[in-house]
């Protein structure tokens, strides 16, 4: 016995709004049936003694640490800038307003 019938695949479609044609309809029944019988086989494996978890393996901190680094002085920064004005990046205006 099929665990979803062709009736609900349309009445879904119905409720997504979504049009599909009659060998849709059949296709998509068999395929969600298929689906389903495979979520309640992993329902059956993950029974009450074997515990929840988020990963397969087990993890500690992942990240590196956190470590502090001397930044560029501003002649750093500028070095291999195009164009420079006191002290600063200059580009191109890109507005038409004046500053």
């Amino acid at each position: 016995m099929s665990a979803i019938t062709r009736d609900e695949v349309a009445h879904l479609a119905r409720l997504s709004r979504l049009a599909l044609h009659d060998d849709e309809l059949d296709q998509l029944a068999a395929q969600l049936d298929v689906i389903i019988s495979a979520v309640a086989k992993v329902q059956e494996v993950a029974q009450g003694d074997i515990p929840p978890s988020s990963h397969a393996l087990p993890l500690t901190n992942v990240y590196r640490p956190d470590e502090t680094h001397q930044g560029l002085d501003p002649d750093q920064a500028l070095a291999g800038a195009p164009a420079v004005e006191d002290q600063r990046f200059r580009v191109p205006r890109i507005l038409g307003e004046e500053a």
